[in-house]
């Protein structure tokens, strides 16, 4: 029995494509190890945001051939559909396989007998039509569920519509029997992902449904406690769903939403779908109906033409904005994108000046916001999180607690109070009473 290794690096996405292809090898007959049991075989399933996930790619191949160093490493993901040459010619690299291919590597390199050259499998990204079910099990106490691949937007920093094709979607049926199959399984919380997530329903290049009835359909999934919404654009995050989610029992006060820049100015030249008053009255409607969720936010810093005067007036939006956390993210020209056309290039230096400044405003916002919460109960799922006699977990509007460690808590939700931070940040609680899972 070969034993088969994954590392995912990237998005909710990726783990639940990762743990969708790790079953289809299980599946064969190949035991699934970690990273470090001196496997016979590699899976890097990539991502290429930005230059630095090309990097890290790189570091973990040498790191594979370290491990096992007669292992196969196959690399897949965005990196691998956008440069497959380019990974061919990495020291160690054995295959890469594009968009259109990775859910069939089992079969498209059965054996996996290592040859003197790299096999390139990736067809152009127009092959990639196909939606692939896909959610992880085992490897979380949450399970992220993909409902949507691909995009049709045209964002001028970004190379993911180049990476996963067009906008493409699961059935509500099938999301639901796969929701279904989840929660026979013990598992709590499902994620809803995908690259445009709230762009649902797009199949054979035309609308059959809309994101709205897919949340009505999974919030009757029976046995199911938490659904929580990945990532979803602010345009399409509109009052329907806002206010559904709000009434809701299953549905937990957490989004996040995609800024990117609270300048109009950069907004545009970005080609975002939205500028800073409708993102504004998202974040007002949300916090009218849900007055203690967390609205976590992206943002870029760096955007070709980004002046002070610019990156100042994303600074100051967010800074007034009732939101609970940033990822910050500094910009990186890609290859093929129309940004890295553009003039008026920020400095590196600079670019990484104002990142850090953000970084530092999403500590005070967060900090704000647990503080906010301090002295109230929640629910907490707990996780398989443990460190130094601590276990953890989140609320539903997504405060990472800690409490002592207990075995009989993974996995289980419970009524807490939360009392205070500890060391690490963390909010760290007192129990009140048990949920049982059978309520």
């Amino acid at each position: 029995m070969k034993k088969v290794a994954f590392y995912t690096l990237g998005c909710k996405l990726n783990f639940s494509e990762t743990s969708a292809i790790s079953r289809k090898f299980e599946e064969k007959g190949y035991q699934k190890v970690s990273f470090t049991e001196t496997p016979d075989i590699f899976i890097i399933n990539t991502c290429s945001v930005t230059e630095n996930a090309d990097k890290k790619c790189k570091k973990v191949v040498r790191e594979a051939r370290k491990i096992s160093p007669d292992a196969f490493v196959t690399i897949i993901g965005c990196y691998a559909q956008l440069k497959p040459k380019e990974i061919s010619e990495i020291p160690g690299v054995d295959a890469v396989l594009g968009a259109a291919e990775k859910f069939q590597l089992v079969d498209l390199l059965d054996g996996f007998k290592r040859e003197a050259k790299t096999k390139i499998i990736a067809s152009d990204i127009t092959e990639a039509t196909q939606f692939n079910n896909s959610y992880s099990i085992s490897d979380r106490t949450r399970t992220f569920l993909k409902v949507q691949d691909g995009c049709d937007y045209s964002c001028t920093f970004c190379t993911i519509p180049l990476a996963r094709g067009k906008s493409r979607s699961n059935t509500i049926e099938n999301v639901i029997e796969e929701a279904r199959n989840i929660v026979s399984e013990g598992v709590k919380e499902i994620v809803l992902t995908g690259v445009n997530t709230g762009d649902f329903g797009i199949r054979n290049g035309k609308r059959e449904d809309r994101f709205i009835d897919l949340i009505k359909e999974i919030d009757r999934v029976e046995g199911l406690e938490r659904i929580r919404i990945s990532s979803i654009e602010p345009n399409l995050l509109n009052d329907e769903i806002i206010e559904y989610v709000s009434s809701s029992e299953k549905f937990v006060p957490h989004f996040h939403i995609p800024l990117q820049s609270g300048s109009n100015k950069i907004l545009k030249k970005m080609k975002r779908r939205y500028l800073t008053d409708l993102y504004t009255d998202r974040v007002t409607k949300i916090k009218t109906l849900m007055p203690t969720c967390c609205i976590g936010v992206d943002v870029i810093v760096g955007f070709p033409g980004e002046t002070d005067e610019e990156f100042l007036k994303t600074y100051e939006f967010l800074n007034k904005l009732d939101i609970s956390y940033l990822h910050v993210f500094t910009y990186s020209e890609r290859a093929n994108t129309e940004a890295i056309e553009l003039n008026h290039i920020v400095p590196l230096k600079k670019r990484n000046e104002r990142s850090k400044m953000l970084r530092g405003l999403s500590e005070k916002k967060k900090r704000y916001f647990y503080e906010s919460q301090l002295s109230t109960k929640a629910k907490v799922l707990f996780e398989d999180d443990v460190n130094d006699g601590l276990i953890h977990g989140f609320t539903e509007n997504y405060i990472r607690v800690a409490a002592k460690y207990d075995p009989l808590l993974i996995n289980e939700i419970r009524n807490v109070e939360l009392i205070d931070f500890n060391k690490e940040g963390n909010v760290t609680v007192t129990e009140a009473e048990t949920i049982l899972a059978t309520h």
